[in-house]
């Protein structure tokens, strides 16, 4: 393996370490004692615990075993290797590392369900930030969308999270158990998504204006971003024209807008939100196989 392959294994498993880490944290320290299942094989395993007092690391594992053993066959060798060994980890922090030596928050559940979903959110972002899964419900939604292509992987993963939320009221005879699980998910996948693509967001920008030319030249000097020039055709009058187009980062907009009013007040703006831009000027594309 070249260097650079061993740098980029060393960055998978401590990402993996890191991540477990704060996973293992989230749902050890915070949700467990809030007795709260917030989906994913880990709620499960949760449940289990709370039922027959069965360790959570192992239980995690245990569940997924035949999990990736469907992953292997279905999804591929690289994935399924990649998340074994991140469950591997993961499960090892939670039962050898944060349960014997992590102190537990036993105070309010509306505070355990946010931090432990704002743990698990870190931990899970770490892990997916280099292209692994903990298992669970991530292949259980791919297995799902490759059976049914006509339901999306959001859709298929938010079905099986609710399924297992509806399942916790039961097992803890407690409406609010549900209501504090969907309270932490809803914080966990928004640490998710700023740590997978809160780097990479932006704004792309549209401008109709007569100075696009004037505009384009302080976005360069002002801003260090370029720009691109559409060739466009007004329905209402049919006269050709140009659209500006420009990315730039989400803290840069305000600037950009100041720029184009003041040249041209009467200028026309579309701002739409971008999950990822990749190139010059922002995240490097990546060429690497998951």
């Amino acid at each position: 393996m070249s260097h650079s392959g061993l740098r980029e294994r060393a960055l998978d498993v401590s990402f993996d370490v890191l991540g477990s880490l704060a996973l293992a944290a989230g749902i050890v320290c915070f949700i467990e004692p809030a007795s709260i299942a917030p989906g994913g094989v880990s709620g499960l395993a949760l449940l289990l615990k709370y039922l027959w007092g069965l360790p959570v690391g192992t239980m995690t594992l245990a569940i997924n075993v035949p999990i990736l053993y469907l992953a292997f066959r279905f999804l591929g060798r690289r994935l399924t290797l990649k998340t074994l060994r991140t469950v591997l980890i993961s499960s090892l922090m939670i039962d050898a590392v944060v349960t014997p030596f992590f102190p537990q928050y036993a105070g309010d559940r509306i505070l355990g369900s946010v931090f432990g979903g704002v743990c698990t959110g870190a931990g899970l972002g770490l892990i997916f930030r280099r292209g692994s899964t903990t298992g669970g419900t991530d292949i259980i939604s791919m297995l799902v969308e490759r059976r049914f292509p006509h339901v999306q992987l959001g859709t298929a993963l938010l079905l099986v999270d609710c399924a297992i939320l509806g399942l916790s009221i039961l097992v803890f005879r407690d409406l609010e158990a549900g209501l504090f699980g969907v309270l932490a998910l809803y914080c966990q996948s928004k640490v998710i998504d700023g740590i997978v693509y809160g780097l990479d967001q932006g704004r792309q920008v549209l401008v109709v204006s007569e100075k696009n030319r004037e505009i384009a030249a302080r976005v360069i000097a002002e801003l260090e971003r370029t720009a691109t020039y559409l060739k466009s055709r007004g329905a209402f009058r049919g006269q050709d024209g140009e659209v500006l187009l420009c990315v730039v980062r989400v803290q840069e907009f305000h600037q950009l807008k100041a720029i184009v009013y003041e040249e041209d007040p009467r200028a026309f703006l579309i701002a739409c939100q971008t999950e990822q831009v990749h190139g010059e000027g922002f995240r490097p594309v990546e060429n690497k196989k998951a």
